[in-house]
């Protein structure tokens, strides 16, 4: 596997010999400070061009960076649509494992990319014309405190999703019911993420997927948050639908506590009642109630 100064030094050597590219960037884990290093970090590239349009019509250019397990190009897409205007970006995962995550920018947005992420860094300015790119640092990804309204928000979108869970269960659909429970745990981590926030005064950031949200959080609150993840087997899915509903409602007061906002403990016990009403019908009911 060649080496992070390896890789460094390859993207940079094909941005000097290639008079199209003006200047080079790095972001993401690898120029955050608080991430731990491993072999499995992307390098997020950014080479500003001149004459996007040369790039396109060659495909096989990036071949110099070395021979690819698989390549992704989101922008080619039929599936999905494309996001990033006049960008481009290739996906590459290389046979000696390491990964490169290269977006090409059209010169003429260079002012607007250098503020955009708190992360970036300049590894390379062939005429000096790119503006001042502070300190890297993540404290755009942070923890942000939460309005009144979103808290509110939360809570409602919670409690609202896991009646579509449980409408799923009853009728035997699986994939309807946990589709629908990965939206109530969206709010469940994002009411932790909150929790987390208020013990580090809103200045941590938990990483994409809150992949880092182990750190602040106890033995215990983990597993709690790790029962909620279910099986493909239905009773198991109630059981961690439970968890979520009783995780969710110990850290939302809390929060609420805390920021001084208002959980609705009545419309909470209302919706929880229901959930459980819903599974105890009989699999013919005709009538809910």
């Amino acid at each position: 596997m060649r080496t992070e100064q390896q890789m460094l030094d390859l993207v940079l050597k094909v941005a000097n010999e290639d008079n199209r590219v003006r200047a080079v960037c790095m972001n993401g884990s690898r120029t955050n400070l608080n991430v731990p290093k491993d072999a499995f970090q992307d390098f997020d590239i950014v080479y500003i061009v001149d004459d996007m349009q040369s790039f396109l019509a060659e495909p096989d250019w990036i071949d110099v960076f070395g021979e690819k397990i698989i390549m992704q190009t989101p922008e080619d897409f039929s599936l999905f649509p494309a996001e990033l205007g006049g960008r481009f970006t290739y996906l590459m995962l290389f046979t000696d494992g390491n990964r490169i995550d290269l977006m090409l920018i059209p010169i003429e947005e260079k002012e607007k990319y250098c503020q955009e992420d708190g992360l970036t860094i300049v590894l390379f300015d062939k005429d000096g014309s790119l503006p001042y790119v502070p300190p890297s640092t993540d404290k755009d990804y942070w923890v942000k405190k939460p309005t009144a309204e979103q808290f509110a928000d939360c809570f409602n979108e919670f409690w609202w999703v896991s009646t579509y869970v449980v409408k799923g269960l009853w009728r035997q659909e699986i994939l309807y019911a946990i589709d629908h429970m990965n939206i109530v745990r969206a709010m469940l981590l994002k009411m932790l993420e909150w929790k987390a926030g208020i013990e580090t005064d809103f200045s941590l950031s938990v990483g994409k997927n809150s992949k880092y949200l182990k750190r602040y959080m106890d033995e215990q609150t983990w597993q709690k948050l790790m029962d909620t993840y279910p099986s493909g087997e239905y009773n198991q899915v109630w059981e961690a639908l439970f968890s979520m509903t009783a995780l969710f409602e110990e850290t939302g007061l809390e929060v609420g506590k805390q920021l001084s906002y208002r959980y609705s403990i009545k419309e909470a016990e209302k919706v929880k009642s229901y959930l459980k009403h819903v599974r105890t019908l009989h699999p013919n009911a005709t009538e809910i109630y």
